[in-house]
């Protein structure tokens, strides 16, 4: 298996998108070895979730895709990033007790800390933004022969 791999998806800025994205990264970290029932596995999915959630939400239709891109260095870092297209970078909004929004960079932030990882956000060449976790990836190589898993 290489040592580094990377995969991505550019989705339109709509709801829908959100659980498509989720749905991209559980399939490719499944395809490098992410057993589906990990611990980390749902907290990933969570963490897409939110990201992808703030890029449709607070582009407010400056942004018609988004990008989510992972990238793994194995036996060391996933990074996961998602890029938009607009210029303004989140904010932590007050999280009033009667407020439906502006917890999801403080989710996103403890889960990734949780994990021993950590969450950046970057801005782009073209004047949009990358907002991304990293977390430390303790997934166990298990090569895969060319024809698939070994027979038992």
């Amino acid at each position: 298996m290489a040592d580094h791999q990377e995969a991505a998806v550019t989705l339109p800025s709509e709801a829908v998108s959100v659980s498509v994205a989720r749905k991209f990264v559980a399939e490719v970290l499944a395809e490098w070895g992410l057993p589906g029932d990990a611990e980390v596995g749902e907290t990933v999915r969570l963490i897409v979730s939110e990201l992808a959630t703030n890029a449709v939400q607070h582009t407010f239709g400056q942004s018609p895709t988004f990008t989510v891109d992972v990238c793994l260095d194995r036996e060391e870092r996933l990074r996961i990033g998602v890029t938009d297209s607009h210029p303004r970078f989140p904010k932590r909004l007050p999280a009033a007790v009667q407020q439906d929004n502006g917890r999801g960079m403080v989710i996103i932030r403890w889960l990734a800390n949780e994990c021993g990882g950590r969450l950046s956000v970057r801005a782009t060449r073209e004047g949009g933004k990358t907002v991304s976790i990293e977390l430390p990836w303790t997934v166990p190589v298990q090569p895969v022969a060319a024809g698939g898993p070994p027979e038992v």
